[in-house]
């Protein structure tokens, strides 16, 4: 007769894992997938993606204006990603978030500029060629003079524009 003791413990190996912590799990995948589908046709030709996955994907697409059916297909999009190592789908989209916060970031940076340009003037303008010395300082007062003048004016604001765009192009990331 053998005792309990003898009997090896296999149940030391399996991991127990909540209900709620699975129905966690595959909200995560759920979601992953949703972001998949809302990315745009360049940016998901960049993700590592098998048949299956791109096929629902894209019939995700087409359910589009059927809200029901489309947020079933999202559940099953979920199932499909339970199966597969999401890590690199993970750092794809990772990488395309890094992308828009760095895009963002230049953005906001080029918008100070111009309204500091717009606000200060000379100083400004000097500001700003001290750390750009390839642009164009005759240019860059006139824009902000014309600015200026249409902000007091509460005119259009064309040269606003003209001045965003140009540090736009002159300023690159």
């Amino acid at each position: 007769m053998r005792h309990q003791d003898e009997h090896p413990d296999h149940d030391d190996d399996i991991e127990w894992v909540s209900k709620s912590e699975m129905k966690r799990e595959s909200q995560a995948l759920q979601e992953l997938g949703e972001s998949l589908v809302r990315l745009k046709p360049s940016e998901l030709a960049k993700v590592p993606l098998d048949e299956e996955l791109k096929d629902a994907i894209a019939l995700a697409h087409r359910l589009s204006n059927k809200r029901e059916a489309l947020r079933r297909h999202l559940q099953f999009i979920g199932k499909l990603m339970r199966n597969r190592d999401v890590s690199a789908i993970q750092q794809a989209l990772a990488a395309f978030d890094h992308k828009n916060a760095v895009t963002n970031a230049h953005f906001h940076k080029l918008e100070q500029w111009r309204d500091r340009l717009i606000r200060e003037g000379d100083k400004g303008v000097d500001a700003l060629l001290a750390e750009h010395r390839d642009l164009d300082r005759q240019k860059l007062r006139q824009l902000a003079r014309q600015g200026r003048k249409e902000l007091a004016a509460n005119l259009p604001p064309k040269a606003f524009r003209e001045l965003f765009q140009y540090l736009k192009q002159h300023l690159e990331p």
